[in-house]
């Protein structure tokens, strides 16, 4: 069975994966792009989005592994857009004509609307389920291949709670938001369910692992 994995999911030192204040042209509030400049500074980064040439180190190895071997991939509503998005029928993501999954998006929300086919092979799906069976929907569309969580962190908290993470890779970034949403919370003892492991690199981020035991 094709795994269920996070990738470059980052968090501050006190377990927010995004800021309070989240608004159109401020995807994570108030804390602004700060919890993923160790990226922005990566060859992945620099070759996905353009721009100078990014470092070849660590960084860069973790946050290649976001791509391979992914098939489709799973969303909260909070990732696909500002609040109020579903009241815009008009709205087709926060990436363009051309956004970097090329793959299919399953969106969970409340609201879902019909699918919406993108250039470059990404269709949005729009569903109202539970983390499980959008879970298996997902893997029908992989083909066999993996399926990527995307986020927010309520979204991995709650797939992370009914055991359904094979693979997931955070990244702690050293400065402390004091609000917004937390990725830990009520998920106590999971580490009895996973295996860990943790480097720290030398722009101050440090990469943990957690593989399903």
């Amino acid at each position: 069975m094709s795994a269920l994995r996070v990738h470059n999911f980052s968090i501050s030192l006190d377990g927010f994966g995004t800021g309070d204040g989240q608004a159109e042209g401020a995807p994570f509030g108030h804390a602004g792009e700060r919890l993923h400049e160790w990226m922005f500074a990566t060859r992945f980064w620099s070759d996905m989005a353009g721009g100078p040439a990014g470092s070849a180190g660590a960084d860069h190895v973790y946050a290649a592994m976001h791509g391979p071997g992914i098939g489709a991939e799973i969303m909260g509503a909070g990732k696909f857009g500002p609040p109020g998005w579903q009241d815009d029928p008009d709205y087709k993501g926060a990436w363009g004509a051309n956004p970097p999954f090329h793959s299919p998006v399953f969106v969970l929300t409340h609201r879902p609307r019909p699918s919406i086919e993108m250039e470059g092979g990404t269709t949005f799906h729009f569903l109202d389920t539970s983390p499980a069976d959008a879970l298996k929907t997902a893997r029908e569309a992989a083909g066999g291949l993996d399926v990527r969580l995307g986020g927010g962190p309520s979204v991995i908290r709650d797939f992370l709670a009914q055991g359904l993470v094979d693979h997931m890779h955070v990244v702690q970034v050293p400065m402390l938001l004091g609000r917004g949403v937390r990725l830990w919370d009520g998920l106590e003892a999971l580490e009895d369910r996973y295996t860990i492991e943790a480097v720290s690199t030398p722009s101050g981020v440090t990469h943990l692992t957690f593989t399903a035991r």
